[in-house]
């Protein structure tokens, strides 16, 4: 017993880093998640209600996910275990489901708050349906991943996305009181290198815990460190982006979204994001291509010529003069007149080709290689255009059965404009051919 009394007195003096030290001890103390914990917060409305329910928190790290589900379970009077998905097995679930169904006979429920809950599989993941339907535990699944990509369905169907967001400035600012509080101390920051130090923390509470504690550690009695002085110390911290999860694809998607609305300020900022984060740039340059042909077409022919030329640009001096070529690509592409007349055209004219098969081409346009095919009309009376007025026929290309359709309708921008003129105008003409008289 001494040596349990000994243990436990060894661990409570041993250090603990600021952010164990300062976790929340109520509901109310969790920061920037009010939408979720204020008066009318989703959480607040459940335990109002008295029923929780098996919940998912979906948010980036040092948000609060794993605070929360504790102070859940001490709200709801529920046993709280905690495990990893990273490191739990089948048969370490199994005695974790057994536990509880031992509690539930006893009177007691279990709140079973999985960290990573995406790292499970499949299997893994559908152990845990027939404890959640009978009560045995509330689950509460934390996840930095998109649940609706990475979670089975039949899981989700029976569990609440709670949404928790990364930290504003705002709740940073009140985190950082409330370590000085706690220290008895202020920060040796000076206005701007405080700033800085939140802009670090990138919307993690734990994160700016850490770069407070490495700030104080670094502090000689009496200093203050400027801007300068405090990236020096801290270094930089790395962006929370992961270039096979949802982060890749929400900044390629502004990035993309910023050219289609023509603003190569925003577009560059988040080239700039993703180059910083890692993101391998021929990746984003074969996106540039796309958006080339799919957001400008025909508006600018040049657009494609760039954007290729950016890739082979790169491909040729690599990083970082390489990237400057994407660059100027983005904000040729961005500033580029917008059409998706080419792209919409090409959709329409593919539906059609589905819907009604194998049809025969007009045998005035085929050719009549053998006698045969000259002898069953095949090329008769094919007009040759360059003989005809403005080198229009104004034949009709179309199949018997199915009739002339109009696809590509092109915007009155960049050289688009001069294209629709140009259609109208042999529309005109094929009307006058087909007239009578």
């Amino acid at each position: 017993m001494s040596d349990l009394f000994t243990a436990a007195n060894l661990e409570k003096d041993a250090p603990h880093p600021l952010a164990d030290r300062l976790r929340p001890q109520s509901l109310a103390e969790v920061a920037g998640q009010e939408h979720l914990l204020g008066a009318e917060g989703a959480l607040t409305r459940l335990l109002q209600s008295g029923t929780l329910g098996s919940l998912i928190f979906w948010g980036p790290p040092g948000t609060g996910k794993t605070t929360v589900a504790r102070l859940l379970a001490r709200e709801t009077r529920l046993a709280f275990v905690q495990i990893s998905a990273v490191f739990t097995g089948v048969a370490e679930l199994k005695k974790v489901f057994d536990e509880a169904r031992g509690r539930r006979r006893l009177g007691q429920g279990t709140l079973l708050f999985v960290d990573e809950v995406h790292r499970f599989n499949r299997a893994q993941q559908d152990s845990f349906l027939p404890v959640m339907e009978d009560g045995t535990v509330t689950l509460i699944g934390a996840t930095t991943e998109n649940p609706s990509f990475e979670l089975n369905a039949s899981l989700l169907s029976r569990a609440r996305v709670m949404i928790f967001r990364p930290l504003d400035a705002a709740a940073i600012e009140r985190t950082l009181a409330r370590a000085e509080a706690h220290e008895g101390r202020s920060l040796p920051l000076d206005a701007e290198a405080r700033s800085s130090l939140v802009r670090m923390a990138d919307g993690d509470g734990r994160a700016a815990l850490s770069l407070a504690e490495e700030a104080w550690r670094a502090a000689k009695p009496g200093e203050i460190f400027d801007q300068a002085a405090l990236a020096a110390i801290l270094q930089r911290r790395a962006p929370i982006y992961d270039k096979a999860q949802e982060g890749h694809y929400n900044l390629i998607s502004a990035l993309h979204k910023s050219v289609r609305g023509s603003d190569p300020d925003a577009a560059l900022y988040y080239l700039a994001r993703m180059l910083h984060a890692g993101e391998d740039p021929l990746f984003i340059a074969r996106r540039v291509v796309r958006m080339a042909i799919e957001d400008i077409g025909l508006a600018d022919p040049e657009a494609l010529v760039i954007a290729n030329a950016a890739k082979d640009a790169y491909d040729f001096l690599g990083s970082p003069e390489g990237e400057l070529a994407i660059a100027e690509a983005v904000i040729y592409v961005a500033t580029a007149p917008k059409s998706n007349a080419a792209y919409l055209a090409f959709n329409e004219a593919q539906r059609l080709a589905r819907e009604h098969g194998s049809l025969m081409p007009p045998k005035i346009i085929l050719n009549a290689p053998t006698r045969l095919m000259r002898e069953e009309g095949y090329g008769a009376g094919y007009a040759y255009d360059h003989d005809a007025e403005e080198a229009f026929s104004g034949q009709d290309y179309w199949p018997e059965k199915l009739g002339r359709h109009k696809f590509y309708r092109p915007a009155g921008r960049g050289r688009e404009k001069e294209l629709r003129a140009r259609l109208e105008n042999w529309t005109a003409l094929r009307k006058k051919r087909d007239s009578p008289g």
